[in-house]
């Protein structure tokens, strides 16, 4: 399974993505520029991501602690996701994202 993911100085990625691995963690483990500051908790925003529109039908629901987050970020959107709380599954084969601005280095 792959994902592609720009960051947020325009360059491309296509990145190896196993079942089961939170997206944060694909992209961190292969050196993509996310701070990713939490480590996962969902309390940093720092690995905020803008998902490409036809993806977001097919991933999970947002719980509680990373909508809280997202509201207290400012370039959230409805297309904003903490990719620490989406896990790699084969529907998500291909998700493509974008680095938030304040995500990266």
């Amino acid at each position: 399974m792959k994902i592609r993911v720009t960051d947020h100085r325009g360059m491309p990625w296509e990145l190896d993505a196993p079942q089961g691995r939170k997206i944060m963690e694909i992209m961190r483990d292969a050196r993509v520029p996310v701070r990713a500051a939490c480590g996962g908790a969902a309390a940093c925003g720092t690995c905020h991501v803008h998902v490409d529109p036809t993806w977001l039908d097919r991933l999970p629901a947002m719980g509680p602690s990373e909508a809280s987050m997202l509201r207290a970020t400012a370039d959230a959107d409805a297309t904003s996701r903490l990719s620490c709380q989406l896990r790699m599954s084969p529907e998500l084969d291909g998700l493509t994202l974008t680095l938030a601005r304040r995500a990266g280095w």
